[in-house]
């Protein structure tokens, strides 16, 4: 029985190993996302707005939650930016932040 409790402790650490990696990617992500929405929105302090964007997903997880404030906040600078560019540039963002992590950057 050993094999078989050997096998699945290894499948339970490979799962455990990559929600971490996942976590990881969607605040890296995230920062990104706000870095870029702070520059478009022309915010002298990015770093703090990035950061307000992390913290949004980790209060409420989930990528509407940080879709809305992305987007509410857009808006009330007086920028027009449509829904679908802002998921974009998740999608984007998302992908770039797993290959960093893979890397270990």
């Amino acid at each position: 029985m050993s094999v078989f409790n050997d096998r699945e402790q290894g499948f339970e650490g490979k799962f455990a190993h990559d929600q971490a990696q996942e976590f990881r990617s969607i605040a890296r992500r995230n920062r990104m996302l706000g870095e870029w929405a702070a520059r478009r929105m022309g915010l002298e302090n990015v770093d703090d707005y990035a950061r307000a964007v992390v913290k949004s997903e980790v209060d409420q997880p989930g990528d509407e939650d940080v879709l809305r404030k992305v987007s509410q906040d857009l808006t009330g600078s007086g920028l027009s930016v449509p829904l679908s560019e802002i998921r974009a540039k998740m999608d984007e963002f998302l992908a770039i932040a797993r290959g960093q992590i893979e890397a270990g950057d």
